[in-house]
């Protein structure tokens, strides 16, 4: 029997796109599929943020987020363009935000149509692997769409009416916090939160222990 587990994931989390292909390998290895849900950042979720954070998080993060590149051989790059539109040197976040918004939301209607992890793992690639300049422009989207092995127009066309989208990214906000945590990437199974990519090792222990087998 297949076990379901639920995905919180930022396009705007560097440990939410190192997750991925871990994740990705995980699918393969195992019964096991995911329920991709899409929040935003941090950065949005929570007005003033960067005011407030510890001045030392922000180099330890860039630190262990190569670290971890590095060690699962995963290609990396602070996004360019970063998908938050922020003024770095105030930490004032700007209120129109173009860039997460639109990828968000196709990572809802990817979802929608059952290709929620594949579509996240091509997107965030483009976005953070150093591959791609500019992934907000052109095709780049789209060519993620197509990789997923969606039907890029007929996805992108929902986009006209973002309205219920939206609702479903607030709805996934709110699961998360229900289900006990507000970071990403975040790994739900059976009620019970498992926060970071370095907590994959301990879902699958605790499927195991609810009879998880190999494929």
């Amino acid at each position: 029997m297949t076990l379901l587990f639920d995905y919180y994931f930022s396009f705007r989390s560097p440990y939410s796109y190192l997750a991925a292909p871990q994740v990705e390998r995980l699918v393969a290895e195992y019964d096991i599929a995911p329920r991709m849900r899409i929040v935003t950042p941090i950065a949005i979720r929570i007005p003033g943020f960067f005011k407030q954070v510890n001045p030392l998080w922000p180099p330890y993060l860039l630190r262990d987020t190569f670290r971890i590149a590095q060690m699962h051989a995963i290609p990396y790059r602070w996004p360019r363009p970063d998908p938050i539109v922020m003024d770095h040197a105030k930490n004032e976040v700007a209120e129109d935000q173009p860039y997460i918004f639109r990828v968000s939301r196709l990572g809802v209607l990817a979802a929608r149509a059952g290709k929620g992890l594949e579509f996240a793992r091509c997107a965030s690639h483009k976005i953070w692997s150093g591959e791609v300049d500019n992934w907000h422009e052109g095709a780049h989207l789209t060519d993620a769409l197509r990789e997923a092995g969606l039907d890029a127009p007929a996805i992108e066309a929902q986009l006209a009416d973002p309205a219920g989208i939206d609702a479903e990214i607030d709805a996934n906000i709110a699961a998360q916090k229900a289900a006990g945590h507000w970071g990403v990437p975040l790994f739900v199974f059976n009620d019970e939160p498992f926060f970071g990519q370095d907590r994959l090792d301990h879902l699958i222990w605790r499927m195991k222990q609810n009879g998880l087998k190999q494929r």
